[in-house]
């Protein structure tokens, strides 16, 4: 847990975006977030565009539960060797690749089924896209945790932010355009073809070399001892129950174990760290509506414009990450999204203005992509790569859980308090996750003199 001292020079650390892996990271975030907004938004507007009814659209809505529960089966992607794929591919690259084969069926299954026709059957692809995406999203973020050192996972971060906004473009205003142009079929057969771009990076890709550390062999040891004490015991339920405990209870028991006393206080900081951010983010839109700007003007400056000064955002927190380490850079992320908050809440009080709309758009996103970088870069160094994927899913899912309980109160408190006041109330909420990320840099500090 403890902060190294900056061992790169800002040259050195922007070279690190030059290396392969984190090219390779990128064209997988690509591979990532493509599938995402085509079982979101893009499928709501597929589905009402061809008269679906706006009831049974809010059940599509559901289907995001499968992004929230990854981590139920994200000890398989940790333990379980595919036949075949395993010995060509290894452990990660082999889940990637078979993930990404059920993308591109499943994708081109949703093209050629209509459902205005088959309905049932539509949502059951639907659904079996947003499993394979979430499996796949959590293979990649085991590969992109282990391919490389600790102290560039600021970079990797950054690069894997690149990628995925870049998909999101792709399967929002992208397919919409062909849609548009062409056909919703069209659309999505042109999507899954995109999916390739992952499958090709993942054969050319190398799978990453492990070695884990005593404590984990030792876990593993008790397992074993576990298992030879119950050898009584019939075979299956035996064996279900040591894999429980190998692969379930072992990630918990392992980070405890490693942070001690302040595992609580991390997984505190984890849960509160984005909910700022989150909070204000589900009310932007409505906002920008309210105060009367036009959809067009908020497509290109909020969305456009707003994409490419996230991925500046996030290069940016990669840098300071590789450069500084992860606490420094984590406090600057908190402080600025608090701070652009009391932007919009000052935009809440004058006369819509483009330039001024634009100035806090390239302030939110720009601190956005950096709290996001670093804090990816962060969660990726709490994992042990014994437990990678489980380990990681969990904290993806703890990182977005609480943030988005607290933002249903968002539109409650608008009504009640009206713009100024919610986001004065979004940047407040983000006071905890400064003071939180001030607390673990002083017992950093405090434990570096001992190590």
């Amino acid at each position: 847990m403890a902060e190294a001292q900056a061992s790169r020079s800002w040259v050195e650390s922007l070279r690190l975006y030059s290396q392969p892996r984190v090219i390779g990271i990128a064209f997988l975030g690509f591979s990532a977030g493509l599938p995402y907004l085509l079982v979101f938004s893009t499928l709501s507007a597929y589905l009402r565009d061809v008269e679906i009814s706006r009831t049974t659209i809010g059940y599509f809505g559901l289907i995001g539960t499968t992004y929230s529960i990854k981590f139920f089966w994200a000890p398989l992607i940790d333990r379980l060797r595919i036949p075949l794929l395993y010995r060509l591919l290894g452990k990660r690259r082999s889940w990637m690749f078979l993930a990404q084969l059920a993308l591109i069926t499943g994708l081109a299954a949703m093209a050629v089924t209509d459902p205005t026709v088959s309905l049932a059957l539509f949502a059951l692809l639907a659904v079996f896209v947003a499993f394979a995406s979430a499996t796949q999203d959590v293979a990649i973020d085991a590969w992109r945790i282990e391919a490389v050192p600790r102290e560039w996972q600021g970079i990797m971060a950054a690069g894997y932010v690149f990628g995925y906004r870049l998909a999101l473009l792709v399967s929002g205003a992208g397919a919409l355009y062909i849609a548009d142009f062409v056909s919703w079929n069209a659309a999505y057969l042109a999507m899954a073809a995109l999916i390739g771009v992952g499958l090709i990076t993942t054969l050319i890709i190398n799978e990453p070399e492990v070695t884990q550390d005593r404590d984990s062999i030792m876990l593993e040891r008790r397992v074993i001892d576990f298992m030879d004490k119950r050898a009584h015991w019939p075979e299956t339920p035996r064996r279900l129950v040591g894999w429980f405990v190998g692969a379930i209870a072992g990630p918990f028991i392992d980070f405890f174990k490693r942070h001690g006393h302040m595992a609580v206080a991390i997984l505190a900081f984890i849960g509160i760290y984005r909910i700022s951010d989150i909070t204000m983010g589900i009310m932007a839109n409505p906002f920008y509506l309210d105060v009367g700007f036009t959809k067009t003007e908020i497509a290109s400056i909020a969305k456009l414009f707003g994409f490419f000064m996230t991925i500046t955002g996030a290069a940016v927190g990669g840098l300071l990450v590789a450069r500084f380490r992860f606490f420094a850079p984590l406090l600057l992320g908190a402080v600025l999204v608090a701070v652009t908050n009391l932007l919009f809440a000052y935009m809440a009080t004058v006369q819509p203005d483009l330039t001024l709309l634009a100035l806090v758009i390239s302030a939110d996103n720009l601190s956005g992509g950096i709290a996001i970088a670093v804090f990816i870069a962060y969660l990726s160094s709490l994992t042990n790569i014994a437990y990678t994927a489980t380990q990681y899913a969990l904290f993806s899912s703890l990182m977005t859980l609480p943030a988005k309980l607290v933002s249903g109160l968002s539109g409650m408190i608008v009504d009640s308090f009206g713009y100024v006041w919610f986001f004065v109330y979004a940047s407040a909420i983000g006071v905890p996750a400064i003071l939180l990320v001030l607390f673990l840099m002083w017992r950093s500090e405090a434990e570096e003199p001992a190590r």
